[in-house]
């Protein structure tokens, strides 16, 4: 069968090669620049646990250790810390902390990992100075021509558009992509500085030294790796040109104003304006062809950061595409991208157009209202953080592929629909662990709590108990899926049996072993019966 095309070679573009590929799917990625990314520390992300996740597991890469894991984070009104949170350690232990650090990190780091995780990868083919210019497709499958120094046609079995917010797959597809053009502008600097606030994030708004923009400015600082940090000055609105002078001095009083006093040594590394768009693609699929990433939306308003998003896409769209690659076109299970894909980030995009009146609408009589800063602090803090209805990752309890009427469904601490947390399991093979290490393995996780195992051999529990009729009805699933046995998990009950999608998300909790709702759950999960049972999960990557 042909390969799946990808147009774009930026971080949601070579994610999704990644995950295809994990799951035995080859793909051909269209990279119109020259296969490298210029260094630019003005241009950063920052990765929730999930997306962080899902980058050191499909580069192989401990990313912690090419960004920065903040120590906490604090919001400060004009001299008076307003909130402060402290962070776990995510990265180290048998269990994740509670409150797991954002990761902050250059993007074209995180676009070099994923190039160099390509390297050698038999099943990704990266065609460099390939520019886009013409889609077609009929029910078999999908052509695209490119231009270039060697202009070609490339046929493949579906076609991903990654290629960011002018997309030319959209423009291809007349697909509409309304929305509001420039919701927030800020100015940008990297620098090299010693700061009080050491490996914390900072948002600083009405400082005492500023009182021009809205609401009396606004900064945040992030720091990097080696001392670096990158501060964000948000700009009144309009499209009043930043000059280098103008970035230089807030700059310079931005570090006095936090040094109380003069401006300390400093090394300007990179400067730029960063300009926030909010748009959503009216469709984010059209027969073969499916958008991704800034393709299929823009956003990022306060605080939050798009690529987070566009990761969730890819990893959503890959182990959908992977069934469909191996058994055969399943419509509802590629539908079900846009529906639950679309919903999440529409959501997200209308909580945020919802707040900005009320924290960009320059005070008015609101701002006297007792508590009404604080609660401003606390949706601004739903963004930086990844938290809420503003950042939150978002679930897909409505989804179409959630299953319906289980008699032995159950509550534990991950409703349904939602990210399942990572934990510490037993692999099929007896080893440790973590549970989102083996998402994405073209396989659906069935897990089984059982207190005590943790501390016998498998062999000792293996045939056991509860283990051999929940043996059975995972090999009478119709889609692969490994079965992984944890000591504990939030909210659940010994005996409890979670079912656990390839991108991580959880579909139902069981009470005990029922393999007539555990089977319904895995179709449900997979939009209705399957032609084809996958190949077993031991022998996916």
């Amino acid at each position: 069968m042909d390969p799946v095309i990808i147009v774009g070679a930026g971080p949601v573009g070579l994610t999704l090669a990644l995950a295809l590929a994990r799951q035995e799917v080859p793909s051909v990625v269209l990279d119109e620049g020259p296969g490298k990314d210029e260094p630019r520390l003005a241009r950063t992300v920052v990765l929730r646990e999930d997306t962080a996740a899902l980058m050191e597991r499909l580069t192989g890469v401990p990313l912690a250790e090419a960004g920065s894991r903040w120590a906490g984070w604090r919001a400060i009104r004009r001299k008076q810390v307003m909130r402060e949170v402290k962070f776990d350690d995510a990265a180290e232990g048998p269990a994740r902390g509670t409150n797991p650090a954002p990761l902050h990190i250059a993007q074209h780091v995180l676009t070099g990992a994923l190039r160099a995780a390509l390297v050698g990868e038999p099943l990704v083919k990266v065609a460099v100075d390939s520019r886009l210019d013409a889609v077609e497709q009929e029910p078999s499958g999908v052509t695209a021509h490119t231009r270039g120094p060697k202009g070609t046609w490339w046929r493949g079995s579906y076609l991903v558009g990654c290629d960011g917010p002018r997309s030319t797959v959209r423009k291809l597809l007349d697909i509409r992509f309304p929305g509001r053009t420039a919701v927030e502008r800020h100015a940008v600097a990297a620098l090299r500085a010693e700061l009080p606030w050491g490996g914390e994030a900072l948002l600083h708004r009405m400082p005492p030294w500023r009182t021009s923009g809205p609401s009396g400015g606004e900064v945040t600082g992030r720091p990097l790796p080696d001392g670096v940090w990158r501060l964000d000055w948000l700009l009144p609105p309009g499209k009043d040109l930043v000059t280098p002078e103008v970035l230089v001095a807030r700059v310079r009083e931005t570090l006095a104003g936090w040094a109380d006093g003069p401006t300390p040594p400093y090394e300007l590394l990179d400067t730029g304006v960063h300009t926030v768009h909010h748009r959503l693609a009216r469709r984010w699929r059209v027969g073969r062809v499916f958008l991704a990433g800034d393709a299929a939306h823009c956003l990022g308003t306060l605080g939050t950061h798009g690529l987070d998003e566009g990761l969730r896409d890819a990893d959503n769209l890959a182990w959908k595409l992977a069934p469909a690659w191996h058994h055969g076109h399943h419509e509802a299970l590629l539908d079900s991208y846009q529906a639950e894909r679309r919903a999440v980030v529409s959501a997200r995009l209308r909580a945020a157009d919802q707040a900005l009146p009320l924290l960009r609408g320059g005070g008015g009589l609101r701002a006297y209202v007792p508590g009404s800063a604080r609660g401003h602090d606390a949706l601004l803090m739903d963004g930086h953080l990844g938290q809420g209805a503003i950042g939150g990752p978002g679930s897909y309890a409505a989804s179409p592929l959630a299953p319906q009427d289980l008699e032995g469904e159950v509550p534990v601490g991950t409703p349904r629909g939602a990210q399942v947390m990572d934990v510490r399991v037993t692999a099929e093979d007896g080893s440790f662990v973590r549970l989102r290490d083996r998402l994405g393995r073209n396989a659906l996780l069935v897990l089984l709590i059982a207190p005590g195992t943790g501390v016998w051999e498998r062999k000792h529990w293996v045939t056991a108990g509860i283990m051999p009729r929940l043996v059975a009805a995972v090999t009478a699933l119709p889609y692969a899926a490994e079965l992984l046995v944890a000591e504990s998990y939030p909210g659940a009950a010994a005996h409890s049996v979670l079912l656990v999608r390839p991108d991580g998300h959880l579909v139902t909790a069981l009470s005990g072993v029922r393999p007539a709702d555990l089977y319904a759950a895995a179709e449900a999960a997979l939009g209705g019966p399957v032609k084809a049972r996958a190949g077993a999960a031991a022998g996916s990557r």
